[in-house]
């Protein structure tokens, strides 16, 4: 579906996301059919038309661009043009506005007003401070809005309630105010890593109503896990906090989990019942850690087929910590397990303790060196 290669997408492009990269828009057009939805949009025509309609529409469209812009196909490129503000008479059946990398300090009030068709907005990279809370007024269509790499504070207000993807990675925001998200059902993306948000800076209710898939809290200050977000959640992604023990009560409200990412925190231990309240767990990530022993309860998780343990304090391995105890239980093979850079002589570990492996490969051990 539309929607799984929309995710697949924005995972491939949210991997750790420094130093700012310019997104490729054309690509980015292709995964989302943009071109396709023009192509409906006006292909009541004879085949034999198509061409001489496209090349005067084109023509058309381009005698309206912004000055110093590139215009095609009802999207609107404007990157790395110094500019200090949105330029005006954008072309009112426009699709996709790029204005990456600029120096655009404020979004106005009337700055996209009238843009009623607009699918993407990308205003990443430039020393947004301010937005007016009528600049996403009766953008009904809007789907993705990028505001990564800019000077925000806060979450802006009245963002369309229609948007799939919403990114704000590395601004300043501190605290995700209540009801920010009022009425974001289709919100299945959020990224919001880099910002200086702590545990008392999420406001209780903040994520009420959502169903978000997909969330990315890293490089931020958690200590620990956030109690509040949204359940539906499939991927959560806490990389790079302070976040220091993982308890029971932390995953009760995700059940859907399939991946979880908390490496490069400075957790200790994982309490015992914790992995149980996310049957559905596939992929998790406790690399980098300061745990001294293989978190408890992996060998009952039935489809987890990937987990992280590198460069943490483990001393020892048991036999039965990552597979089922009894010979019948039905068990998704691992294709990953990572255990290097930990002080267990990985020799003293039994060879039955990865009887549910897929094959050696799967396994990265190798003895702990100390520098």
């Amino acid at each position: 579906s539309t929607m799984r290669v929309l995710l697949l997408f924005t995972l491939l492009l949210l991997c750790h996301a420094k130093p700012y990269k310019p997104i490729k828009i054309m690509e980015l057009m292709k995964i989302h059919e943009i071109m396709q939805q023009d192509d409906r949009d006006d292909g009541d025509d004879d085949d034999d038309d198509e061409d001489d309609d496209f090349d005067d529409f084109e023509a058309n469209f381009i005698s309206d661009c912004p000055f110093g812009c590139t215009c095609s196909r009802r999207v609107v490129q404007c990157s790395d043009l110094g500019l200090t503000s949105v330029p005006r008479d954008i072309p009112a059946d426009t699709l996709m506005i790029d204005l990456q990398n600029n120096d655009i300090t404020e979004i106005k009030e009337n700055d996209f007003k009238g843009l009623t068709n607009l699918y993407a907005l990308f205003l990443v990279n430039n020393r947004i401070s301010k937005i007016h809370p009528k600049a996403f007024q009766n953008m009904e269509k809007l789907q993705l809005l990028y505001l990564s790499y800019n000077l925000l504070t806060q979450i802006p207000e009245n963002l369309p309630r229609n948007i799939l993807e919403l990114r704000i990675h590395d601004n300043k925001i501190s605290r995700i105010q209540k009801e920010a998200f009022k009425g974001m059902q289709s919100l299945h993306v959020l990224e919001i890593s880099a910002n200086p948000i702590a545990n008392s800076g999420i406001e209780l209710g903040a994520f009420d109503d959502m169903a978000t898939l997909y969330l990315r809290i890293a490089e931020a200050k958690l200590t620990a896990v956030p109690k509040d977000l949204p359940s539906s959640l499939t991927e959560l992604h806490l990389d790079y906090n302070k976040i220091g023990k993982v308890e029971v009560e932390d995953f009760i409200r995700y059940k859907n989990l399939l991946r979880l990412g908390l490496g490069f925190n400075q957790i200790k231990f994982v309490e015992n019942g914790t992995l149980a309240s996310i049957p559905k767990i596939r992929e998790i990530h406790l690399d980098n850690n300061k745990l001294k022993k293989v978190p408890p309860g992996l060998n009952t998780l039935k489809y987890l087929r990937v987990v992280y343990l590198h460069a943490n304090s483990i001393t020892h391995v048991g036999v039965n910590e990552f597979c089922p105890t009894k010979t019948k239980a039905k068990k998704t093979l691992y294709t990953g397990i990572s255990l290097f850079a930990n002080p267990v002589k990985y020799w003293e570990i039994q060879p039955p303790t990865f009887r549910c492996v897929s094959g050696h490969r799967a396994v990265q051990l190798a003895n702990f060196r100390r520098k």
